[in-house]
């Protein structure tokens, strides 16, 4: 683009309005100018094009106002200086303005308010009583003018937000093709690269002599940060794979810091933790919330006003998850949340965990999970 200034200031809504009402407040003045001069030229037109073009520079912020303020002086005025001048361009702006700029009620309420007020001033200043007939078009024109233009606003504004939906779709749809290209790039060179080496660090510890101490040490801390950038290459495939960043897992509070504000909600449970607390992979994180949530939602779709305890184990090298109720032992396996408990044993397996559920033997239901850290 060769004048990007010139462009940003043409594309300015100030600047457009301003243009739109210049040449109506210049055409006003020098009609008004040829009504002065030329005493058969009727006045009022001119006049009322002027007065009511210069409230349109505020029609995009404004839109109800001004069209209150345009509408009232174009139906008011011929009334009271018995003129027949109705609708004009001005009144048109107006009301294309609240179409474009504004939906729902306020629309429908705008074009019977501004029918009703050109209607009552068509029959006003052009019904004859000697001529029934003479009623008809001062009606239909007063209904039929001002809904033409707020139906053009609507149009115009409807086409261009479904032309920005379109628009939106295209370029999530481009970045999600994107993402998983990416995906695919990272697993298949990066992850399995990644993978070779770790079995090939594997590999040289194990027939290395216990002697040299160094050499060995420094072959089990290569071996656990070639699983640990596994593991990580394996949670960011995870984020790139997915649908959209604002899914379930991305809220706020969606992992192990948010268990008491669950079991908080659902009522009728309470939380053991086990261990010290530490900071858990993301996929860990988000399958230990995840898991403890459906348990707690079956718990209360099959068996309503029983009883949870969720049990949440720090281990050495893994975590558990546990949820027991003292409910009915008849259950079945459905989808509380949406999440399920297929879901739940995908997710649990996704972080190389065992996921263990079915009916306890004195009553209830059981919910077990092992989750491993170094395989998450």
């Amino acid at each position: 683009m060769r004048f990007p200034r010139l462009v940003r200031f043409a594309r300015n809504p100030w600047v457009r309005d301003i243009a739109l009402v210049s040449p109506l407040v210049v055409g006003s003045l020098f009609a008004l100018g040829v009504a002065y001069s030329i005493p058969q030229v009727d006045r009022v037109a001119p006049m009322l094009l002027l007065v009511s073009s210069l409230p349109l520079i505020w029609r995009r912020r404004h839109p109800l106002t001004v069209a209150a303020i345009v509408i009232g002086l174009d139906a008011a005025v011929p009334i009271l200086i018995a003129s027949d001048v109705l609708l004009g361009i001005a009144s048109l702006i107006a009301l294309y303005s609240v179409g474009r700029h504004r939906a729902g009620r306020s629309v429908l309420l705008t074009g019977l308010a501004a029918s009703t007020a050109y209607a009552v001033t068509g029959l006003l200043t052009q019904y004859n009583p000697a001529e029934p007939g003479s009623a008809v078009a001062p009606v239909i024109t007063g209904f039929a003018g001002p809904f033409l233009g707020l139906g053009l606003g609507q149009f115009v504004r409807l086409r261009r937000e479904l032309k920005e939906r379109r628009q939106r779709e295209m370029r999530d749809e481009a970045i999600h093709g994107e993402r998983r290209r990416i995906a695919r790039e990272l697993h298949d060179v990066v992850a399995h690269h990644l993978s070779v080496i770790n079995a090939l660090v594997g590999g040289a510890r194990t027939v290395l002599p216990p002697e040299p101490t160094p050499a060995r040490e420094a072959l089990e801390a290569a071996e656990h940060s070639a699983r640990q950038a596994l593991s990580e290459m394996r949670q960011l495939l995870q984020v790139l794979r997915a649908d959209t960043t604002d899914g379930p897992d991305a809220a706020t509070g969606v992992g192990a810091a948010g268990l008491p504000e669950l079991v908080k909600q659902s009522g009728n449970a309470s939380l053991r933790v086990d261990g010290e607390p530490v900071t858990l992979p993301t996929a860990v994180d988000h399958a230990v919330y995840r898991v403890v949530q459906e348990a707690l939602t079956n718990s209360r779709k099959h068996a309503p006003g029983a009883r949870a305890g969720v049990r949440v184990a720090y281990l050495s090298r893994a975590v558990e998850v546990e949820v027991l109720d003292d409910g009915s032992p008849v259950r079945t396996a459905g989808a509380g949340s949406g999440f399920g408990l297929g879901g739940m044993a995908e997710r649990v397996a996704l972080c190389g965990g065992r996921l263990e559920t079915g009916p306890r033997g004195r009553g209830g239901f059981r919910v077990y999970a092992l989750l491993p850290l170094e395989n998450a």
